[in-house]
């Protein structure tokens, strides 16, 4: 038994459904780029998959619209993968468990991928429905957007014939996107040469951070778990003698960091100094953050878990210069909201996410999303980690480099869509330029005379494990874009 197949739009779940069946986290993106290669190729319609898995499907105007101009219908093939400490699922090789809770859908310890799973499901529907009036469509599916828009940057565009693009890539039904801020990727990498020394493992566990998307609420200015636990190492390091045998956090750049832990070989005798001084920054840390992150904890442990005693079975703690390196890095590296626009209140101009940090043999990283709707201030951000690194010892890299998506005064299918929105809701639609980066930069910058707008159906907490899409949305937003395609004719 399916769990969604007494939901409508009956096509868009059934394929929902069907894609969250197949794991497709960011980098794993094959099986789910096949399987619409095989939906293309069932129905007769003309597809290109390129070498990285993004995926062009072409489908022939309907009747009395074949000679109207193209329209693209865009979203992103893969998902955040987060789950809950005791959920199973392996996402390289598991699909997802999925519920209904009255008019949400989600999935059970994992997110759900309703970014942008449902703009996939969406797309697949229009193009298996013979029925509706559309002009021809273009189905773009682009893959690794949740790591730097990776797909997107290696996409050849050249075969796209439209300059209309309807990009499902939005979650609060009812606001429109009409520009975004430019980000990229920036991997700070500091060596971790290791030493014998004698004393006691334990470890610090920051958790229950409420996390988030790095770009849509970085603004509510929360914790960072990556932030708190460098802290927390800084006040020890004052007080007590220890060397850091590991630290680690987070696995998406561009998801706030929910929950850090650090390995320590404390030196004989300073157990209760260094619970004592855990105590006091739980109380200290956990009552600044109440209002946003009511969950958090900051616990320490005399005894390793299971799971931390096997991620450093056999491995020597770090020298002090490279571990005080870290520390130091973790306690000062600029992070959160840096600056809010002049022009239009309310909207994050340039901020920045420590999303990862991992500890490996010998080097210990930080990885950051870096995002601007400024181009010089994106700069001055990576130009400010260089300097903080390389004054530690460490070396830094960039990736997923994307441009800013620039707001267009005369958009005609802005007006469209809007007017579309006003006759069908009877409620005045929200156009708004935002701090998270989409895709309609990158395409934008390759297509010159691109115009689009992203927008899509109410889904919340996403990227955690909290992430739900809300049903009734999805259908008026599905309903909607079918009204917006019959429109362009």
């Amino acid at each position: 038994m399916r769990v969604l197949d007494n939901l409508v739009p009956e096509k868009v779940f059934y394929y929902f459904e069907e894609l969250c069946n197949i794991p497709h986290g960011s980098t794993n993106t094959k099986a789910i780029s096949d399987y619409c290669v095989n939906f293309a190729k069932e129905r007769g319609l003309a597809y290109h998959q390129d070498a990285e898995n993004n995926i062009i499907i072409l489908k022939n105007g309907s009747k009395g619209y074949e000679d109207s101009k193209p329209v693209i219908i865009q979203g992103h093939l893969d998902m955040v993968c987060e789950k809950e400490a005791d959920c199973t699922i392996d996402f390289e090789k598991d699909g997802l468990s999925l519920a209904i809770d009255g008019d949400y859908i989600y999935a059970e310890g994992t997110t759900l991928g309703g970014d942008d799973g449902i703009a996939v499901a969406m797309a697949l529907a229009i193009l298996d429905d013979d029925t509706l009036e559309h002009p021809p469509i273009e189905a773009v599916f682009t893959v690794d957007e949740e790591i730097g828009m990776l797909g997107a940057v290696a996409m050849d565009c050249s075969s796209l014939k439209s300059r209309l693009m309807l990009n499902l890539d939005s979650e609060n039904e009812g606001h429109f996107l009409v520009g975004c801020a430019g980000g990229m990727r920036v991997d700070c990498e500091f060596p971790a040469e290791r030493r014998r020394w004698n004393g006691k493992l334990v470890s610090i566990h920051v958790s229950g951070v409420t996390g988030g998307h790095s770009g849509v609420e970085i603004q509510k200015q929360g914790a960072n778990a990556n932030v708190v636990l460098g802290r927390v190492l800084y006040e020890l390091k004052k007080k007590a003698d220890f060397t850091v045998v590991s630290v680690d956090g987070g696995l998406k750049d561009n998801a706030i960091t929910r929950s850090a832990r650090a390995i320590l070989m404390f030196a004989p005798g300073q157990e209760d100094l260094f619970m004592d001084i855990l105590k006091e920054q739980q109380g200290i840390i956990e009552k600044e953050y109440h209002k946003t992150d009511a969950g958090m904890s900051i616990e320490g442990f005399l005894e390793l878990s299971k799971e931390d005693a096997e991620s450093v079975d056999g491995v020597f703690p770090m020298t002090d210069v490279c571990g005080n390196a870290v520390i130091t890095a973790l306690r000062t590296f600029p992070w959160g909201v840096q600056k809010m626009s002049k022009d239009m209140e309310g909207l994050v101009q340039t901020s920045l996410n420590p999303g990862i940090l991992e500890t490996k043999a010998d080097t210990v990283s930080l990885v950051f999303s870096v995002r601007s709707s400024v181009a010089s201030e994106k700069e001055e951000l990576y130009d400010r980690l260089v300097c903080l690194t390389e004054s530690l010892g460490g070396k830094v890299s960039r990736s997923g480099d994307y441009p800013a998506w620039e707001y267009v005064e005369d958009s005609k299918l802005r007006t469209l869509m809007g007017d579309t929105y006003r006759e069908m809701y009877k409620k005045e639609p929200v156009m708004e330029v935002i701090h998270a980066g989409v895709e309609c930069g990158l395409f934008s910058e390759k297509m010159p005379g691109l115009d689009c707008v992203s927008y899509g159906p109410d889904i919340f907490d996403i990227h955690t494990p909290q992430e739900r899409l809300s049903i009734s949305s999805t259908k008026r937003i599905y309903e909607y874009t079918v009204e917006v395609l019959k429109r362009l004719k």
